[in-house]
């Protein structure tokens, strides 16, 4: 076990704090026996948790581990398997087309660009259905209509209808239940469907062409945000293997639209375009919009986000125009070039920009966020490549300046970062070095040390061991980013244990979960955290804080991950864990 020194203090059992944590995720898993098959639950005062539990089994359940090993080599087999799965469940791939979709792909942005679409939309007085991921808080939050979350009480009993299907059937199919994401999206289309939506944006998981949203076919049209480099082991190593997987959501005739790309993955768009036989556009710059005064303003903060609005402007304009035109063939075939050309930078609508629910009031939690809480202000955002980490430090950068100028003495700037799964860390750390924090912090995606019934966070797919390991893993990259002399020769503490770094007066610490790596950060300065019980500390850790006790204000950028993100606002957020 890990022993982080560092932090804690002599007396603390940090060993059987981490069985505690794995005894509570294995309690999840193991309790499936005590769920009902049926289509209501039957627990009182626990329906909620207890379907996000039996939800959780789906992570890590024999038959979805083998199905992906089975469908890694052949990844057509993805789609099949989900149409069998949503078949099982009662639906059919021709009742999605009853949805009226906008289908979003892309590495960077669109889940921004469908929040921008949706709040359009929505402004217009349609009912809209909206499917994202990751959650950041709870799950029932990559379910939304009309831009809430659905209720516990929806969500429950809409999840045992559909895992009640699943479950009866599932012997006849060689005992096979469909993975947690898979659930998810199939659980997302019953919804729509049932609570009558007039349309539903759905954000793609990962890539697009295997990804399963993709039994969607006939969308009334597509959007590719921004490309780059993530999820390569899934998607190929380079640009241009991703962009043929994302260029996969393009379908016959409908109309499809992309941001500015490289040119080499423009190619493979524009290749993938024609081949399907599907009208591409590129999107113009937010600037070139013909306004009728003033210029564009947006709800979600950064220049990156301009691009995503454009593209969301040129989905819901050509949405519009379908449902205001009906008699109109938009998905006709009869046009000789399918490829990419520009698309037309129309006069958008008071509503698209002015609206109570237009582009300038958009929101998007955990991207670009900034909260402030009294001399404590939380600058959130869930880069996690290389491109997006750019753009947050653009944004980090000039916003904490802005706020530091309004300052009335000096301010203290601390990082609190983690990262998962296959992400470069070390290059996503090295662009944060130009920030000049006097603090970095690292913690797992563990939201708190006292074992909760908060299922929504749960991972079962990483132990607790491996995710403190990347901490340690990352707190030394940043030591080599800073001072790499502090990095010569790490010292074993305790036999048998993993490595640590040497005991040293630095800007670096590593905490077991959010909510301690928080506690110590705002040293009780933020009255929203300080109901909660304190997890001790060695002294010299207390003693580093002096320079947060004494600043005027203290500004935390929280990165690397969404999880993270999601972490931290479920102890800043109090709501939304309701």
């Amino acid at each position: 076990m890990v022993f982080l020194w560092r932090v804690l203090p002599r007396g603390f059992r940090f060993s059987s704090w981490l069985r505690r944590q794995d005894c509570v995720r294995g309690s999840i898993v193991t309790s499936r026996g005590h769920y009902s098959t049926q289509t209501e639950p039957h627990i009182p005062g626990m329906e909620y948790q207890d379907a996000v539990c039996t939800l959780n089994t789906l992570q890590t359940n024999a038959s979805a581990l083998e199905q992906v090993r089975q469908e890694r080599g052949h990844p057509q087999l993805q789609l099949q398997a989900m149409i069998g799965f949503l078949t099982r469940a009662g639906l059919t791939v021709e009742e999605l087309d009853h949805l009226n979709i906008i289908h979003v792909t892309g590495t960077k942005g669109k889940g921004s660009t469908c929040a921008f679409t949706e709040q359009i939309l929505r402004s217009y007085g349609f009912r809209t259905g909206f499917y994202s991921s990751p959650h950041l808080v709870q799950v029932r939050e990559r379910i939304r209509i009309n831009g809430q979350p659905i209720g516990k009480d929806l969500f429950t009993k809409y999840f045992w209808q559909v895992y009640g299907r699943l479950e009866e059937t599932k012997d006849a199919h060689g005992g096979t239940m469909p993975a947690y994401f898979r659930f998810l999206t199939i659980l997302a289309f019953h919804v729509f469907l049932q609570e009558k939506v007039d349309l539903a944006v759905i954000e793609v998981g990962i890539g697009g062409a295997y990804d399963c949203t993709n039994i969607i076919r006939a969308p009334w049209v597509c959007g590719i945000s921004s490309l780059g480099i993530d999820h390569t082991q899934i998607l190929g190593d380079t640009i241009e293997l991703i962009a043929w997987q994302k260029g996969g959501i393009f379908k016959t005739g409908v109309p499809a639209f992309t941001v500015r790309q490289p040119e080499t993955a423009m190619a493979v768009l524009s290749d993938r375009a024609q081949e399907i036989k599907c009208p591409l556009r590129v999107c113009p710059e937010l600037e070139d919009y013909q306004l009728e005064c003033g210029s564009l303003h947006l709800g979600l903060a950064g220049q990156h986000q301009h691009s995503n609005a454009s593209l969301a402007l040129q989905l819901t304009y050509t949405w519009l125009q379908r449902r205001c035109f009906p008699d109109k063939d938009f998905t006709s075939t009869s046009v000789g070039f399918f490829g990419v050309t520009p698309a037309a930078a129309f006069k958008p609508s008071p509503i698209m920009v002015k609206g109570q629910l237009g582009l300038a009031d958009t929101e998007w939690p955990g991207r670009n966020q900034s909260l402030k809480h009294g001399a404590v202000t939380y600058f959130l955002d869930g880069a996690h490549t290389r491109r997006s980490m750019l753009a947050c430090v653009n944004w980090f950068r000039e916003t904490a300046t802005q706020h530091e100028r309004n300052a009335s003495g000096p301010v203290c700037r601390v990082l609190l970062f983690n990262a998962t799964g296959e992400r470069d860390s070390a290059a996503m750390l090295k662009l944060l070095v130009p920030c000049h924090f006097d603090f970095a912090v690292f913690c797992p995606n563990i939201t708190e040390a006292i074992a909760s019934c908060n299922a929504d966070q749960q991972n079962f797919n990483v132990s607790v061991e491996n995710m403190l390991t990347r901490c340690l893993d990352n707190e030394r990259s940043w030591r080599l980013h800073n001072s790499p002399e502090d990095c010569e020769d790490p010292q074993f503490l305790i036999k048998a244990s993993l490595p640590l770094v040497t005991e040293k007066k630095t800007d670096t610490l590593v905490f077991p979960c959010i909510l301690s790596a928080l506690q110590w950060i705002t040293q009780g300065r933020d009255s929203v955290l300080a109901h909660t019980d304190v997890l001790p500390v060695k002294p010299s850790v207390m003693a580093k804080a002096a320079p947060l006790r004494e600043a005027t204000e203290i500004h935390i950028l929280i990165t690397g991950s969404l999880h993270l993100v999601g972490g931290v606002l479920k102890h800043l957020d109090l709501n939304s864990s309701k």
